[in-house]
C-alpha cells in the first residue's frame, strides 16, 4: 500500500480553501433574508397647548418631546418565511417596516435585507422588495390602474416579457380584469388594495413588506388577499413580513409571530405558543372572555396578553 504524504504548504492551502468555502456558505447560503441588529429610532415631536396665544408662542419657542419608537430591536427572518409582526398602536411596527424598506435611517444599529443595507444601497435594493402600506397608495389617483402599472414598470426597469407575464398572472390571481381600465379614485378600498398588492409584485421582489394590507376590507376581500399572499409565498418562495391588528390574518398566514411593544421585542415564537401563552391569562387576571369563540376569542386572547405585558 502506498501512503501519500502531503507537504505542509499543500495542507495550508487546502485549509485556506476550506475556510473560504465555509465563509461562502455562511454568507451566501445560510445567511437570513432579513437581519435586524440592535435597531433604535427616536422621533422629535413638537407639542403645544390649544389656543391662539399658544399658537403664537410656539412660533418663537417650540417645545419638543422625544418619542422612542424602536429600542434595541433585533430579529432574523430566513428566506421564504411568512412572519407576523404584531403589537398595539404605537408599538413600532411601521417604523420597523420603514427602516427595513429604506424610508427611514435608524439612529443606531443596522440591518440587511437580501444582502443589502436598505438606506445605503437604495437604488439597487428597491428592485428586490415590494411594499404595501394599507393607508397609503403607490398608484396615481386620476389615471387608470393599467397606466400606474406601466409607470411602475418603467421606474423598476422591468423587462417587457417579464412585465407582461407578471401582469397576466397577477390579473388572474387577484381578479383585476375589470379594474385595469378604471381610474384609481373610482375603486373601492378592497379593489384598490388588490391593485396595490399587484403593483408591489410587478418586478418579482424577493421580499414583500405588508403594513396592514387588510385594514378596512370586507370579509370577501380579506379572504382573497390572504389566499393570494399564501399562493405567492408557496409558488415563488417570497419572504413576507406582515404587520396587522387582525389576528385572523396571522392565523391564516404566519406560523411565526414577533411581538413588539413600546419599541422592544417582547416575544418571538410560533403562533401556537403565542395563543397558548395568551390563553394562560385567566379571566380574573386579564379580563379575557373565556366563553368567546372564533374571531372574538382571538381578539380577547391577544388583548389579554397585551395587558399582561403592560403594553
Amino acid at each position: 500500500m502506498l501512503l501519500f504524504q502531503y507537504s505542509p504548504d499543500f495542507l495550508r492551502r487546502l485549509s485556506y480553501i476550506h475556510s473560504l468555502d465555509l465563509l461562502f456558505q455562511t454568507k451566501y447560503i445560510h445567511s437570513p433574508m432579513i437581519c435586524a441588529e440592535h435597531l433604535s429610532k427616536t422621533f422629535k415631536v413638537a407639542r403645544r397647548n390649544s389656543g391662539l396665544g399658544e399658537a403664537v408662542k410656539s412660533l418663537f419657542k417650540k417645545e419638543y418631546t422625544l418619542i422612542r419608537a424602536l429600542d434595541d430591536v433585533s430579529f432574523t427572518i430566513p428566506d421564504g418565511e411568512i412572519v407576523g409582526y404584531i403589537g398595539p398602536n404605537g408599538a413600532g411596527k411601521s417604523s420597523t417596516i420603514k427602516i427595513l424598506s429604506g424610508i427611514l435611517v435608524p439612529d443606531s444599529g443596522t440591518c440587511t435585507v437580501n444582502g443589502c443595507i436598505p438606506w445605503k444601497q437604495r437604488q439597487e435594493y428597491v428592485k428586490t422588495i415590494g411594499v404595501v402600506f394599507g393607508q397609503r397608495t403607490q398608484l396615481w389617483w386620476d389615471v387608470p390602474v393599467a397606466d400606474s402599472f406601466d409607470l411602475l414598470k418603467n421606474i423598476y426597469d422591468v423587462d417587457d416579457g417579464l412585465y407582461r407575464k407578471n401582469l397576466t398572472d397577477l390579473t388572474e390571481l387577484l381578479d383585476l380584469g375589470d379594474l385595469l381600465t378604471l381610474p384609481v379614485r373610482s375603486l373601492s378600498l378592497g379593489q384598490r388594495m388588490r391593485c396595490e398588492i399587484a403593483a408591489s409584485l410587478l418586478h418579482n421582489p424577493d421580499v414583500l413588506f405588508l403594513d396592514e394590507p387588510t385594514i378596512g376590507l370586507d370579509a370577501v376581500s380579506k379572504l382573497a388577499v390572504r389566499k393570494f399572499i399564501k399562493t405567492i409565498n408557496e409558488e415563488k418562495k417570497t419572504t413576507v413580513l406582515l404587520t396587522t391588528h387582525d389576528m385572523n390574518d396571522i392565523e391564516a398566514l404566519a406560523r411565526r409571530i414577533i411581538l413588539i411593544g413600546k419599541g422592544h421585542i417582547l416575544m418571538d415564537t410560533s403562533f401556537e405558543t403565542f395563543i397558548s401563552r395568551a390563553g394562560a391569562c385567566s379571566t380574573d387576571q386579564c379580563g379575557a372572555d373565556t366563553s368567546a369563540s372564533g374571531d372574538k376569542r382571538l381578539e380577547e386572547l391577544t388583548a389579554s396578553l397585551y395587558t399582561s405585558l403592560g403594553i
